[in-house]
């Protein structure tokens, strides 16, 4: 930005000092000057974009100079909404992961094509939000401080294309859909008069813009509720505050009390802490041995939160031990670059943080690895959990996975379900003109060193998500899977086949049942933080 800046004043120097010389010799034959051009505004946030990358993004060792990169050249296309977007997805594609021979930001299509976004970095407009927080556009669905702004559902399809059901996977709690009395495992047959079931390729666009909040207002469901009950309800979309709690149960199996919740979201401190406080405080007082925790739809969010969940199922002969650490790339570890003193700390909602009347940057904190090593700090929860058994899908990422990593050097941890996500990295978000950029900028790793599972992690229970069955109900086969272990040590054998489908969107198959995500809000996908050790 500087030699942008420098240049645009160079220029301006230069024509007048050609005039003032001109002014000394009337007779003297003018040569006009032409007028300096200066930077457009998108032209100076893309090299913005760019400097910002070749200090802070995790991978810069692999991006071009700027004369061979050439951030202005980048223009929007069809699938890309802006010219940063665009240029993101450039930046993202230089380094090769050498298990793949891909990106690590390459991410594609059931069909197996490449799509043209990043896996883990995006960026958030603004002004096309107007929000001023740590999360990215969530205009039909619930950010990361709990509020929604949609009908609050999202719906799977099982069967085959010309013989299908349609159940609602989760409805999310204090939405329209809640409290119209509708949740997961219930049964959609009409949408706005229309009867569904019989041709989901032509039906499935329907669906979808039916129950797109951005374009739509309300909804007309009907269909059968989990009991065999019929209904028929209007729902209209509506701001709301939503629990990240989606249930939460205490079973009796054997001579083991086990503990259960499912949990959509690693929100704010604000939505998230007294939920997760209130469901342990219940644990304890009930003598829980044992954990299943359903992360199933779980994308992700604040670090500082999945720290809070570490901190209440750890065993307490654990405090004080390495919890995880975060490895920025070594530009960043050798001292905070210049560049970072454009860049205030802000907190979950967006304000500005200030110590001693001053402004701080992200240039007033170390990237070392040391001093970005997290211990463990045990006050309450669980005092000596035995077994924890993680529920997931291709929608448990980061945060979420962050927690199964961290926990696996210290308890029995095991997986049920299908192949998580994969994003062993995390962000803090650089605002660039009235853009917040989520770059890839640092990886974590366990006690243990371990870490770089960009592959996800690979269940040990593969099962298909059951979404005829409610949360928590012990008949759901992931449910089953978990408890079964937990009682016996082993668990029951996978049907699961090797087999997987995509139809407008991700689907897993088994030997009985085909399932297909039909309609899904947008979901955060990540984990945010800012470094742990302020200097002095």
């Amino acid at each position: 930005m500087k030699i942008n800046h420098f240049k645009s004043i160079t220029a301006v120097l230069i024509l007048s000092m050609s005039i003032l010389a001109c002014k000394k010799d009337k007779n003297a034959t003018i040569t006009p000057t032409p007028a300096p051009t200066l930077a457009t505004r998108d032209e100076l946030s893309k090299d913005s974009l760019f400097l910002y990358a070749k200090d802070v993004y995790l991978w810069n060792d692999a991006l071009p100079a700027v004369e061979v990169f050439k951030p202005r050249s980048f223009t929007a296309s069809s699938k890309q909404l802006t010219n940063l977007n665009s240029e993101l997805f450039a930046i993202t594609q230089f380094k090769i992961n050498p298990t793949t021979g891909k990106p690590y930001e390459y991410i594609a299509d059931g069909n197996g094509q490449q799509i043209l976004e990043p896996k883990y970095s995006y960026i958030e407009d603004l002004v096309a939000s107007g929000k001023l927080t740590y999360a990215p556009n969530l205009q039909a669905s619930v950010g990361l401080d709990g509020q929604g702004n949609d009908f609050g559902l999202a719906l799977s399809a099982t069967g085959s294309n010309t013989d299908y059901q349609i159940y609602l996977r989760f409805a999310s709690p204090g939405s329209p859909a809640s409290l119209a009395g509708l949740g997961r495992g219930d049964r959609i047959n009409k949408i706005n008069g229309t009867s569904l079931g019989t041709n989901f390729n032509s039906e499935v666009d329907f669906i979808n813009n039916a129950l797109d909040a951005t374009k739509q207002t309300s909804v007309q469901l009907g269909g059968i509720k989990r009991n065999g009950t019929t209904y028929s309800v209007t729902l209209t979309k509506v701001k709301y505050t939503s629990s990240p709690i989606y249930k939460d149960s205490i079973y009796t199996v054997g001579s083991k009390k086990i503990g259960y919740f499912a949990y959509a979201r690693f929100s704010n401190t604000e939505n998230s802490f007294i939920a997760l406080d209130n469901i342990f405080s219940k644990f304890v007082t009930a003598g829980v041995t044992d954990l299943v925790v359903d992360l199933r739809y779980n994308g992700g969010g604040y670090v500082s939160t999945a720290q809070h969940l570490i901190n209440l199922i750890v065993p307490t002969a654990q405090n004080g031990k390495v919890m995880f650490a975060q490895a920025y790339n070594s530009t960043m570890q050798s001292g905070a670059p210049a560049i970072l003193r454009n860049q205030p700390v802000r907190d979950q909602s967006g304000k500005i943080q200030y110590s001693n009347g001053r402004i701080v940057t992200y240039a007033d904190y170390s990237y070392s690895v040391a001093d970005n090593t997290e211990k463990i700090q045990k006050t309450s929860g669980l005092t000596n959990v035995g077994k924890v058994v993680f529920i997931t899908t291709g929608g448990t990422a980061s945060a979420s996975e962050l927690v199964i990593n961290s926990l696996k050097p210290y308890v029995d941890v095991k997986t049920v379900g299908k192949t998580s996500y994969g994003k062993p990295v995390g962000f803090s978000p650089i605002r660039i003109d009235k853009f917040d950029v989520y770059m890839s900028m640092f990886s974590s790793t366990n006690s243990a060193g371990e870490g770089n599972y960009f592959a996800g992690f690979t269940p040990n229970s593969e099962k298909t998500d059951d979404v005829t069955r409610d949360f928590g109900n012990t008949s759901e086969t992931c449910l089953a899977a978990a408890l079964g272990y937990i009682d016996t040590g082993v668990f029951p054998s996978s049907t699961a086949s090797n087999q997987t489908m995509s139809i407008k969107g991700t689907t897993t198959s088994s030997a009985n049942v085909t399932v297909r995500d039909v309609f899904s809000p947008p979901s955060f996908k990540g984990m945010i933080d800012i470094p742990h050790t302020r200097i002095k």
